[in-house]
């Protein structure tokens, strides 16, 4: 259901994307090959249950179970995970396998086939989004394999685009007719409301027309009740509103207030629904199942002001106990992106240090992976080994430019534009930038390019500057020329740093908030050029598997749309 409350008076901007709107969800269905055999008479029984991790959570928790398939070693499950999928975080999945004996809930009642780990990410990220992986657990056995297949639901993708307009709507202003301006609100499950669109305010009107606007599915099916003079509210559903312009989609304005004081009142005003469009807008996993490659390079500062790495009080202090704040900001970020790339190959940099043999002072170097020729490091550990080794060779030293490592990421962003991948730059630095304007017009340069930067300070210094590259308030500008987009995310380390001392927490609050912006800036780089995901591969078909009985659930729900607000 959905609340539209009428109000009159100014309204603050309200980003329907920025309010708390559920988040894109995925079908995982899982088939396995080859399971072994603890039955004595017959095959084995298989079900299969997930389990996931909260965020910095090391704990496995049960999140469902599919069926039971009764004799077989090749179950292909009809009974779906349904997840919601973030782009930011690290989502650890688990898939026990067990032959069920009897009809207990209880699982260790059961025999164990096998089990096997991978992430969400790792999912949606493989080509067609289809995963196959060797099940283990049980040791000296060959448990067989898993295949994991992600779909994005569709209802995920949908925007509507409406337009409303008022009639003979209640005055509220004493010398003036009303300002009125529609507020929506989306019905949550416990019977609350949340808000979730807002529409401009219509000066000095009893009968405004508010313009179209779009708005997601998703965030149209949490309240802010700000002061402003009340005129009434009607409650609607996303089905009703699908109907279109029409007569059942005339709304009366009704003020309990008034309603029950005045015995004669019938409304306070009406509300017309004057269009409704049904859009289905390309998504970011439409890209990724595509086949878009996301090229992850990370850039490490070595200048001397993270101090000599051989004492514990330098930022680059290796300690035999935990990771020091670049490492977790390079780990954070790193073991969530490497989903993305099927090579799992990244180029490590390094800026600010003098190198061996002849103490040149470089801001664009190969960190120390054992071949100067090639910067690639094999995974996220050995982008870590790459930085270890660096930090026993190169002497720290100055000054702190960005510049050169921008340029050299986006040199190869520049000769890929056609779609198929996309640029992802780590910078990781204690201090002051000594090269503002050259990055201002490296960044503006970047800005049309298939890239974006993240940014992450560490230690105690003043990041002012980093706040201007970041383009959230003002778009960085160079010379008179704007950014095409914003591209630049900055955080400083130790806004994220758990109390607690929990590592794994502070490093997923980290990852979350670096990377909840790629998506969007993937997706306007895209849009921007027109590009269109790649077909996505033929879906897979098990051996064997008749195509008779590759049907496929339909997945509904009742989504309702929040109550519409006339303030």
């Amino acid at each position: 259901m959905t609340n539209i409350f009428l109000n009159m008076a100014s309204i603050g901007d309200f980003d329907p994307l920025s309010a708390s709107i559920p988040a894109t969800k995925v079908e995982i269905t899982v088939s396995c090959r080859n399971l072994l055999d603890r039955d004595t008479f017959s095959k084995s029984d298989p079900i299969c249950v997930l389990y996931t991790q909260g965020m910095g959570n090391k704990e496995w928790r049960e999140f469902g179970r599919t069926e039971v398939i009764d004799n077989t070693l090749n179950p292909d499950f009809v009974r779906k995970f349904i997840l919601d999928y973030f782009f930011e975080e690290r989502q650890n999945l688990r898939f026990d396998l067990y032959d069920v004996d009897s009809k207990s809930a209880n699982l260790s009642k059961h025999d164990f086939l096998g089990q096997a780990y991978s992430t969400l990410g790792e999912v949606v990220g493989s080509l067609g989004s289809r995963v196959e992986k060797a099940l283990g657990g049980i040791p000296g056995k060959k448990c067989g394999t898993i295949i994991v297949k992600a779909e994005e639901l569709n209802n995920c993708r949908e925007s509507v685009m409406m337009q409303f307009c008022g009639n003979k709507l209640d005055k509220k202003d004493f010398f003036g007719k009303s300002d009125p301006f529609l507020v929506f609100y989306r019905s949550n499950e416990d019977g609350t409301f949340t808000i979730c669109h807002k529409t401009e305010v219509v000066k000095n009107t009893l009968n405004p027309v508010w313009q179209a606007f779009k708005i997601p599915v998703r965030a149209l099916c949490n309240g802010d009740y700000d002061s402003h003079d009340f005129i009434g509210d009607f409650s609607t559903s996303y089905r009703e509103l699908s109907r279109g312009q029409s007569q059942f989609n005339v709304y009366e304005v009704v003020n309990p207030k008034k309603k029950g004081k005045k015995k004669k009142y019938l409304n306070s005003g009406t509300v017309t629904l004057l269009s409704f469009l049904v859009d289905i807008e390309v998504s970011f996993l439409d890209y990724i199942k595509g086949g878009t490659q996301i090229n992850f390079t990370v850039a490490i500062d070595f200048t001397a002001s993270n101090g000599n790495p051989a004492q514990p009080t330098s930022l680059h202090y290796m300690s035999p106990y935990q990771l020091n704040a670049y490492a977790m900001a390079l780990k954070a970020v790193g073991e969530i992106i490497q989903d993305y790339d099927s090579d799992k190959m990244f180029p490590a940099l390094g800026f600010g240090a003098k190198l061996p043999p002849d103490g040149r002072v470089s801001h664009e170097f190969a960190l120390q992976n054992g071949n100067p020729q090639n910067p690639y490091c094999a995974g996220i550990d050995g982008v870590m080994e790459a930085y270890y080794q660096s930090l026993k060779s190169v002497q720290l030293y100055g000054p702190t430019n960005f510049s050169p490592v921008i340029n050299h990421v986006a040199r190869y962003a520049a000769s890929v534009k056609d779609g198929s991948q996309y640029f992802v730059l780590l910078i990781i630095t204690d201090g002051v930038i000594s090269d503002m304007a050259q990055t201002k017009e490296s960044i503006v340069n970047a800005s049309c390019l298939p890239m974006s930067i993240i940014i992450v300070g560490v230690g105690p210094a003043e990041f002012d500057a980093m706040v201007e590259l970041d383009g959230d308030e003002i778009r960085i500008s160079s010379r008179g020329r704007y950014a095409e987009r914003d591209i630049v995310q900055f955080v400083p380390f130790r806004d994220y740093i758990d109390r607690t001392g929990n590592h794994i927490l502070s490093m997923a609050r980290l990852a979350k908030d670096v990377l909840a912006e790629i998506p969007d800036q993937f997706l306007s780089y895209m849009r921007t050029r027109g590009i269109k995901p790649s077909p996505a591969p033929p879906p897979y078909t098990p051996p064997g598997c008749p195509r008779a009985q590759g049907f496929r659930p339909i997945v509904s729900s009742n989504t309702h749309i929040p109550p519409l607000c006339l303030k």
